[in-house]
């Protein structure tokens, strides 16, 4: 089995580059047949447009986790290679129009991205059933603290393809009968188990090889984003606890201002039409005010469209729930699409919000949260934001915990390429229904009935 492991990243490089030189010639062929002639570049010219066209579809699979065929869903895995081929195709032909500076006939691009798209979707599917039988579902235990962990079992077992939770037991049986009943598991899952005893099981499965799945503690979370010190001979960690730095803020709050520039232009005839459709349904306000938190827990008006009944909050205040009758028609439509939050572009150019950060929230809900999770003021070290990390890697009804740890992750692993990567997979989840799903009834979160 562990040899057979050791091939897993050939058969990926392998697959992935099969993927990348299909998509190469496709766009080299037209090139060369269609396009050469227009342009008129020598030999050297027309190989750095067609490696230009391999290199930028390379960087949004790359982003979009199109190459991760072991890891992802085969639906998440065909729709990053589509999104990947449609907006490399929209820069490929960009490309052309600005180098010719005259219009470009844009039917052999239609044509080059139609042919990728029909190669991709049926090698996906072969690359991915050979790679299931290669290697199949990992045979897991789960070990577990205090309480029985139902809900990341249940989590877990979505993903049948690739975890097999086989069993689960209590740390409390004691090493002597916990460290054979490992061994008979390709992998183990450590569940909110105390410091000394998931200290001792991390050790014992480092040395005798076993794979290990941790749910991280929040200490955890903030020391992976710690430096190295080695000044001396004793290995040290520095964990800065400040947020960004004064550089990081000035870089950030430029793009910050550029971006939301260029956002409100192109977005401006959707918001025209979504402001027109709001009001004509039910005669009410076209936005949304509501007082929210950002960094320092400094309070500012934030502004949505108006996606709920004008009464929504009758009641008090309360997350959407799956089916929520207070979700109007055209709320529906523009939550599914996010872009209810469109309004919020003129927060970030004014200061209040940043493209990317922890998602704003509402002193009162704030106050509750903290009331569970003392740690929920970690997260406004930074501003509040548009687009965040617990956006992208959960999803609406992710628990507010867990929402606190991706915030968390992000804070301490800030860089402005996290920033540009988090930006882009906001677009892929535009298409993916289920990171707008309201929080279930049964849910657990840190509001009080």
């Amino acid at each position: 089995m562990r040899l057979r492991e050791q091939y897993k990243h050939l058969l990926n490089y392998g697959a992935n580059l099969i993927t990348l030189l299909v998509e190469g010639v496709c766009f080299g062929y037209i090139w060369y047949t269609v396009y050469e002639e227009q342009f008129g570049f020598w030999r050297r010219g027309n190989w750095a447009v067609v490696g230009l066209y391999v290199l930028v579809i390379f960087f949004f699979t790359k982003v979009f986790g199109g190459y991760n065929i072991g890891y992802m869903r085969m639906t998440d895995i065909a729709l990053s290679h589509i999104l990947s081929i449609l907006l490399s195709g929209i820069v490929g032909y960009l490309e052309l129009c600005l180098i010719c500076r005259d219009y470009v006939e844009p039917a052999p691009m239609l044509g080059v991205m139609a042919v990728e798209i029909v190669f991709i979707l049926p090698w996906i599917y072969i690359i991915r059933k050979l790679y299931a039988k290669l290697y199949p579902p990992r045979q897991m235990l789960v070990i577990y603290g205090h309480y029985a962990p139902d809900e990341l079992i249940s989590k877990i077992n979505t993903r049948r393809d690739k975890y097999n939770i086989c069993g689960s037991v209590s740390y409390e049986i004691g090493h002597e009968k916990l460290y054979p009943m490992i061994r008979e598991y390709n992998a183990v899952v450590l569940c909110d188990l105390p410091a000394q005893a998931r200290n001792q099981i991390m050790k014992f499965c480092y040395q005798e090889s076993i794979r290990t799945y941790v749910t991280p503690k929040i200490s955890d979370i903030i020391f992976r984003g710690a430096d190295d010190i080695h000044l001396f001979d004793t290995p040290l960690l520095l964990s800065r606890n400040q947020g960004l730095s004064i550089d990081q803020r000035i870089i950030k709050r430029t793009c910050d201002i550029v971006l939301s520039l260029i956002g409100i232009v192109i977005a401006s005839p959707f918001m025209l039409i979504i402001a027109l459709a709001v009001k004509l349904y039910d005669g009410g306000p076209v936005f949304y005010k509501q007082e929210r938190l950002t960094r320092d827990e400094k309070p500012f008006m934030i502004y949505k469209f108006r996606s709920m009944s004008m009464d929504s909050e009758k009641n008090g205040a309360r997350l959407a729930a799956k089916g929520d009758k207070r979700v109007t028609p055209v709320g529906k439509i523009i939550r599914n699409i996010h872009f209810d939050e469109l309004p919020q572009l003129f927060n970030i150019l004014k200061g209040d919000m940043s493209m990317v950060g922890p998602r704003p929230e509402r002193q009162v809900i704030a106050d509750q949260y903290a009331e569970e999770i003392p740690e929920f003021v970690f997260r406004t070290k930074v501003k509040a934001g548009l687009t965040g990390y617990a956006q992208v890697y959960g999803k609406y009804n992710t628990t507010p915990y867990d929402k606190l740890k991706f915030d968390i992750t992000y804070i301490e692993n800030y860089s402005l390429w996290l920033d540009v990567k988090i930006m882009l997979l906001t677009f892929k989840i535009l298409f993916q229904k289920e990171n707008t799903e309201g929080v279930d009834e049964t849910q657990q979160t840190a509001l009080k009935d």
